[in-house]
């Protein structure tokens, strides 16, 4: 001690009890001090990642839209002039369909399949009247010629190429712009858990005892530092393997996004192939009437006899698609440069607290605060995760009550990483929105492939879009099967609880 401080400590509750400079009254401050000065550095640290992540997502949303934007731009300033009263009299087709692409990418519960085939459907319904307007064409006979006419394929092979490559964008790029939302939601809920009553003791043991025994400008022993932070850590460290995932997964898929599901060429390309589809309808004209006109019947004349179809002018005018394929390769490369950078976050964060926030001393000093005075420390740094904190000499850790909220978001990383399994291979599942979504769970794996998909969704997306599995317990989701406790059991079985009922339900 110090000539300075001559209380003796017996009053001490949290620091050394030898003699000190403190009081009661200044421990207590201390204390209360050291509390909103870690939750502040643990919620900067998570304002940072975040920051990160909904730039990428920012990035990736503007871009994306604007591709969508700029088709349907495009489509409304050129088929007026291709197809005169084939358009203007059809507006409102194009504008719901471009209006249904752009909900279901915001998240809304459209099967998307099935609004393309209602495109097509009202489209052929529209343009077989305008075609023939010198019959009476009623409800039931383009029910019926509907059902023929697709057999014969009028639009050519656009609709089914079309469905199938615009299905597989979307859902990459809705399930990949939610990916990056749901990792910020996850980083800033975790980032507001507060202090246990033992974190609080030791925090301040570590931070502020120096100062009572006099020794203001002595840094905590780096490895002390450790045992601390990891201690009150470690259920947020239990994040690691499904956060791991979670960024492997938005990587996988960003390759998707600006590879095989190419959303510059897709996305960028919609009105040239409605273009496409409405020519092949035109040039095919004459025998798909006969057809239908054969299983369906004459229809009867109208009186009215105008020809909408004679109006159009002949003249075609060159579609263009813009290409913006350098932005999104730049975009894919950042974000994946980003996701790598975050992958180790939550098993890195004691450290990085340690050494920039706490001002913690290299480790192999042997002047640094040890807890109990100025020297070396000697016990050993401890593992990550709730498991690993049975034996911490510096907080008390009950391994069997893991953190609720903590594991809530565990979950909500899995369902995220199965979404984008089922992305990267082209399925769709059911989009809630993920906060609401604590009814199932993902895959614990970590989906680098296709592995979530072929257990998750046996086919493409040709009916509803389906609820999630609850995923088999592989023992890896809480830091090695030793840790998995009954409190998170217990979560899991409420979950396959719910999806039970559910299915009664319905």
């Amino acid at each position: 001690s110090t000539p300075f401080c001559l209380i003796l400590g017996e009053h001490l509750r949290i620091c050394p009890q030898g003699y000190t400079c403190c009081t009661s009254e200044m421990e207590e401050n201390f204390a209360n001090k050291s509390r909103s000065e870690f939750e502040a550095m643990m919620k900067e640290a998570g304002r940072s990642v975040q920051t990160i992540l909904t730039a990428q997502h920012r990035g990736f949303d503007s871009y994306f839209q604007d591709l969508l934007n700029k088709s349907e731009k495009a489509l409304y300033d050129a088929f007026p002039s291709i197809y005169g009263e084939l358009y203007t009299q059809n507006m409102k087709v194009f504008k719901d369909l471009y209006s249904e692409l752009r909900r279901y990418y915001r998240g809304s519960n459209i099967n998307l399949e099935e609004a393309l085939n209602e495109f097509w459907t009202r489209l052929l319904e529209r343009l077989f009247k305008l075609m023939n307007p010198q019959y009476h064409i009623t409800d039931e006979y383009l029910d019926c010629m509907v059902k023929h006419a697709e057999q014969h394929r009028p639009f050519g092979e656009v609709p089914r190429d079309l469905k199938v490559k615009a299905t597989r964008a979307f859902i990459a790029a809705r399930s990949y712009a939610q990916g990056f939302l749901v990792g910020s939601d996850v980083v800033k809920k975790v980032s507001q858990v507060s202090l246990s009553h033992e974190c609080t003791r030791a925090i301040m043991k570590l931070m502020y005892c120096p100062h009572c025994r006099g020794m203001s400008s002595v840094k905590p022993c780096n490895n002390y530092c450790l045992n601390v932070v990891k201690g009150c850590l470690a259920n947020q460290a239990d994040l690691n393997t499904e956060w791991k995932y979670l960024m492997d997964s938005l990587a996988v898929v960003a390759d998707r996004i600006d590879g095989p599901y190419n959303v510059d060429t897709v996305i960028g390309t919609i009105h040239m192939r409605i273009a496409e589809a409405i020519s092949n309808l035109q040039e095919n004209k004459d025998s798909i009437t006969a057809k239908v006109f054969q299983g369906c019947g004459n229809p009867k004349i109208s009186t009215k006899g105008s020809s909408g179809e004679d109006k159009r002018r002949r003249g075609k005018v060159p579609l263009e698609a813009k290409s913006s394929a350098q932005a999104l390769e730049m975009l894919v490369l950042d974000a994946k440069g980003n996701l790598t950078a975050l992958k180790t976050y939550w098993v890195t964060l004691p450290g990085n607290l340690c050494s920039k926030k706490v001002m913690a001393s290299s480790g192999a000093d042997d002047k640094c605060w040890n807890g109990m005075t100025k020297g070396s420390y000697l016990p050993e740094v401890m593992g990550d995760g709730l498991a690993n904190q049975i034996n911490n000499p510096e907080v008390e850790v009950d391994i069997t009550k893991p953190d609720m909220t903590i594991r809530q978001q565990i979950m909500q990383l899995k369902i995220m990483t199965n979404r984008l399994g089922n992305a990267n291979i082209g399925n769709d599942v059911d989009f809630q929105d993920a906060s609401d979504d604590m009814s199932g769970s993902g895959s614990g794996d970590s989906c680098p492939d296709e592995v979530c998909g072929k257990r998750l969704s046996k086919s493409p997306s040709t009916r509803q879009p389906e609820t999630h599995a609850i995923p088999k317990q592989s023992g890896h989701g809480i830091n090695g099967a030793s840790s998995t406790s009954l409190p998170s059991a217990f979560l899991l079985l409420l979950s396959v609880a719910f999806i039970a009922a559910q299915h009664l339900w319905r």
